[in-house]
Parts: structure tokens; C-alpha cells; sequence
């Protein structure tokens, strides 16, 4: 059983890709939707929805496909559970010269690295996508 369930909706979607599938679908969490919120902004997925199923919730993420091949090329986690990763504002770095995003989770919610700059706040980076 996996404690990183950040890590497993990361890998849902990387699997997803993998096999061209149109939506993967994982158990519900606020942090998994704020991060889905993120990159449905930035285009890198068409939607989004929470549903109810049974008892639970679950997110069901829409996949964004271009000429049949993927808008992420590559989605990475950073801080794990066993190393959480903090950066300072100064030293949070653009991804592939700026072409990507670095997801970060600060004070002011689930922001990208290019929002973390216009608030001036640094955190925890959660994960990467180009």
C-alpha cells in the first residue's frame, strides 16, 4: 500500500499517457484537484470533474492530446514524502528554459513557479511538467 498518493496520481496520469487512454480516473483528494486546477490553466489537461461513486469520490482527469501525441511530455514528482523539497523564491528555477511548470504548494494554495515569482513566496515543489 502506497503513502505517497500525490506520487500515485502523478503515475496514474504518466500510465495514462503511456497507453493513450482519454481519462484515468483515481480516488478524490483537495490537493489532487488543486493540482489538476493547475494544470488544466496552464493547458496541459482538457478537464476535470469530482464524482461521486458509491461512497466515494473520485477525480477523473481528461486528457489533452494533440495530433495524437500527449500535451505533457514528462510530469516528475519532487518532494516525497520521505524528502519533502523547499525552495526560497530565489532558487526556484524555470522548467526546460521556462517551456514547462513547476507545480509549488505555498501559503497562498497550489501555484506554478511563474506565480510563485509575481507573489514573491517560495514552498514546497510538489512536481515538474513539460
Amino acid at each position: 500500500m502506497s503513502m505517497d498518493t500525490i506520487g500515485d496520481f502523478l503515475t496514474a496520469i504518466r500510465n495514462g499517457i503511456m497507453v493513450s487512454k482519454r481519462t484515468v480516473t483515481m480516488p478524490f483528494s483537495r490537493l489532487k484537484m488543486d493540482i489538476a486546477k493547475v494544470l488544466k490553466e496552464e493547458g496541459y489537461i482538457k478537464d476535470f470533474k469530482k464524482e461521486a461513486v458509491g461512497n466515494h469520490n473520485v477525480l477523473t482527469i481528461y486528457l489533452k492530446y494533440v495530433n495524437g501525441e500527449s500535451v505533457i511530455h514528462e510530469i516528475t514528482r519532487v518532494s516525497k514524502p520521505g524528502r519533502r523539497h523547499y525552495e526560497k523564491l530565489k532558487n526556484v528555477e524555470p522548467v526546460v528554459g521556462g517551456l514547462g511548470i513547476a507545480i509549488l504548494t505555498t501559503s497562498a494554495g497550489v501555484i506554478t513557479d511563474r506565480q510563485a515569482h509575481q507573489k514573491l513566496t517560495g514552498g514546497e515543489v510538489i512536481c515538474r511538467v513539460w
